[in-house]
Parts: C-alpha cells; sequence; structure tokens
C-alpha cells in the first residue's frame, strides 16, 4: 500500500451510460475513510490503466453493466500489467454471468459482486484484500 489510506480507482468502462450504481459504491468507500477517485463514464481501458498509475491507487473498481466485461477486463488487466501494476487489486460490479466468474478471477479479479451486493461487503473485501496483515 502506498501510504496510511487505502485509495481506489473507480470507473465506468465502455459505452455503458449508467452509473448510479458505481458513484454509490465509491460514496461508500469514500465514508469507510478510503480515498476515492471517480473517472466518469465511457472510460477506455487505457484511460484506467493510466488513470491508475496517475493516482497511485491500491484497488480499482471497475462497474459494467452492458455485457463487455469479457472484451473490457482482459484489456484492463493487461494496461495495468504494461505499467508495472501487477498488484493492484481488480474488483468488478455489474450483471455478470455465473459461467464468467471462473475465468474472470483466474485472470486476476480479485472480487466480483451483482446487484444487491451490500457496500460493507465490498469494503470489507478491499480491505482484507489490501491490507491482509491488518485483517488477520
Amino acid at each position: 500500500m502506498n501510504g496510511t489510506r487505502i485509495r481506489v480507482l473507480i470507473a465506468k468502462p465502455g459505452l455503458d451510460g449508467h452509473d448510479r450504481g458505481a458513484k454509490v459504491v465509491a460514496r461508500a468507500l469514500r465514508d469507510s475513510g478510503m480515498e476515492v477517485i471517480y473517472t466518469g463514464l465511457r472510460q477506455t481501458p487505457e484511460m484506467i490503466a493510466e488513470s491508475a498509475l496517475q493516482e497511485d491507487v491500491d484497488a480499482v473498481g471497475l462497474s459494467i453493466l452492458s455485457g463487455a466485461h469479457m472484451t473490457l477486463i482482459p484489456e484492463i488487466i493487461n494496461r495495468l500489467r504494461e505499467n508495472g501494476q501487477e498488484g493492484i487489486k481488480i474488483f468488478l460490479g455489474g450483471i455478470i454471468p455465473d459461467e464468467d466468474i471462473p475465468l474472470l478471477k483466474s485472470m486476476g479479479v480479485t472480487g466480483i459482486y451483482g446487484p444487491g451486493t451490500s457496500t460493507r461487503d465490498i469494503i470489507a473485501d478491499i480491505r482484507s484484500e489490501v491490507l491482509p496483515e491488518e485483517i488477520n
């Protein structure tokens, strides 16, 4: 971790224009003491990776409702790796079919959350992944 507070980038990759869930999660993370950078709508994988690098984040939260997760997530992960950011934890929220979850996790996605997931669960997961020594 880069400092005393967990830094999380929240991004909406692709053409999906619905960001209510991303904003709810961003606010919950902020209210829990994390530093949150919200990039806004219609971010490209390149833009997300560059923002993660510039902001020196510990985790990236992605919200995808469009069904493009199997195209966008691998590209974002590749861009992060190209920037030397293999240690960043990646969390994904949205409409993700159950059959895609094992492959996404094998690519490096730490947590996957569907509609109705408690923000407390997301917060706890981010903390346990970014600060495992403090949790255990």
